[in-house]
C-alpha cells in the first residue's frame, strides 16, 4: 500500500520544518544498509546535533521548492539517498558519520548544502577534519592565558631591574 497524498504532504511539512532549523545537509548513499546500521547511524550523530533522515528524493525536492537556502541540494537528489541534516556540531557529526563509514564501508558521501552552496565529498571531510568549537575555545584560552602571564611577569620586571639598578649603584659608590 503506497502512501497518501496527506502522508506525503506531512512528510514535506516536517522535512521543511527540520531544514529551517538545519545548518548544514549532507547526502549520503545508504544503498545496502541495514535497519540496523542506519539506527547505528542515527544514534552516532544524534549527540551532535545531527538528524539522519531517509526519504524519497521526490519529497526531499519538494521540502526546498522555493527555499534559497537548500535550492542547491537539488543535483544530489539521485539514487538510495539518505540525508544528515546537523545543526550544533557540524564537525562532530561528520566525524560520527566517517566513523560509521569505516566500520560499514556501505555508505558514499554525495556532497552536502551550507548556506546555499553545493560542497563536494570532500569539502564536507574537510568540515569534519576541522576542530570542535571547544577545542578552538581551549585554543584561544591558552593562546590568552600565555600572552597575560607573559604581561605579568614584563610588568614585575620592571620594578626589579630598577631595584637592582639602583642596588649596583648604591654599592659602588
Amino acid at each position: 500500500m503506497g502512501r497518501t497524498l496527506a502522508n506525503k504532504q506531512a512528510i514535506v511539512a516536517d522535512l521543511k520544518k527540520d531544514l529551517s532549523e538545519t545548518t548544514m545537509v549532507a547526502v549520503i548513499n545508504y544503498q545496502g544498509l541495514t535497519v540496523a546500521e542506519i539506527t547505528d547511524l542515527r544514534r552516532r550523530i544524534r549527540p551532535k546535533g545531527g538528524l539522519c533522515t531517509v526519504t524519497k528524493n521526490t519529497l526531499m525536492g519538494k521540502a526546498i521548492e522555493g527555499n534559497a537556502d537548500w535550492q542547491a541540494l537539488e543535483p544530489l537528489l539521485k539514487g538510495s539517498s539518505a540525508f544528515l541534516l546537523l545543526k550544533d556540531d557540524i564537525g562532530g557529526s561528520i566525524k560520527a558519520y566517517h566513523e560509521f563509514q569505516k566500520a560499514t564501508k556501505k555508505t558514499e558521501l554525495h556532497g552536502g548544502v551550507m548556506e546555499g552552496k553545493v560542497l563536494t565529498g570532500a569539502d564536507v571531510k574537510a568540515i569534519g577534519e576541522l576542530p570542535s568549537k571547544e577545542q578552538l575555545m581551549a585554543q584561544i584560552a591558552g593562546a590568552l592565558n600565555s600572552v597575560t602571564a607573559k604581561i605579568a611577569i614584563g610588568v614585575k620586571e620592571v620594578p626589579a631591574s630598577i631595584a637592582r639598578s639602583l642596588q649596583a649603584h648604591v654599592d659602588k659608590g
